[in-house]
């Protein structure tokens, strides 16, 4: 039998995020080798995470990281609170978002084994969600909100960037995405799938309501009208009020934004 004491089996306990029994058994089948014992571990525990890939991942946490030319924006999604406020992950979704920052959106995948570490430790479904790097433009101004929990978790956080607003503005427009959380920018970015299967939506609950079929186009147009503007950013009024996004800046120009929010 292999020769190893009960601190040795802590120390891969620690390491690995195995049980005691499990620690043991990969000590003794290394022969106490504990680089041997750990990579078995990790092996086995990747397995077993990827059989969880099919429960829903819908917690989380949100970091961003900016610098004079950028802004990155990372969601790192968990099954639970508990997982998402820990430091652990904490810490991770920020790296996450500081490398996006530096290197782009696909550098995300050189954080691949300490993701699969977190996996195995946290013994949940933990993927990537939203990741985006916004450049920023010469002479734009960049606004970005990140609302925390309590525990100081980023759970809602938003970038938006425009040209020809002032910065309060810009800031309340920040506030109003994370409120309303629009799905794009105008009606163009709205993909046409998504409006033919409301446009058809509408129209059954139409015929259902008895209209006259001479009225049914209007009507539909009508509800499909309402549809996009309670879903585009410029269209939408501010908190819920009358005046609009469009309204609010004037002359301005808002280039583009992206939000991400936990329980989306």
């Amino acid at each position: 039998m292999a020769e190893f004491t009960a601190k040795d089996v802590q120390k891969l306990r620690q390491a690995s995020g195995a049980g005691m029994m499990d620690a043991k058994k990969a000590l003794d089948e290394s022969a106490g080798d504990f680089e041997a014992a750990l990579q078995s571990l990790r092996e086995k525990g990747i397995a077993k995470a990827d059989s969880r890939s099919d429960r829903e991942s819908s917690d989380g946490a949100i970091a961003i990281a900016q610098d004079d030319s950028a802004v990155a924006l990372v969601e790192l999604k968990s099954e639970t609170d508990f997982s998402a406020k820990a430091a652990d992950f904490l810490s991770l979704t920020q790296e996450l978002a500081d490398l996006v920052l530096t290197e782009g959106e696909g550098a995300i995948s050189n954080k691949e084994s300490q993701l699969d570490d977190l996996r195995i430790s946290k013994k949940e479904n933990i993927q990537i969600g939203t990741v985006k790097r916004i450049e920023i433009e010469a002479g734009a101004a960049v606004d970005v909100y990140l609302h925390t929990d309590q525990d100081g978790r980023g759970i809602n956080g938003v970038v938006v960037q425009g040209s020809g607003i002032s910065a309060e503005v810009l800031h309340e427009v920040a506030l109003h995405i994370a409120f309303a959380k629009p799905s794009a920018l105008s009606r163009e970015e709205v993909p046409s799938e998504e409006i033919a299967k409301e446009r058809e939506s509408a129209l059954g609950v139409t015929k259902a309501e008895g209209k006259p079929e001479a009225a049914w186009e209007k009507i539909v147009e009508g509800r499909v009208s309402k549809w996009l503007s309670e879903r585009v950013l410029l269209e939408q009024g501010m908190f819920g009020e009358k005046e609009t996004v469009a309204q609010k800046i004037g002359d301005g120009t808002i280039t583009n934004f992206v939000q991400a929010y936990i329980g989306d």
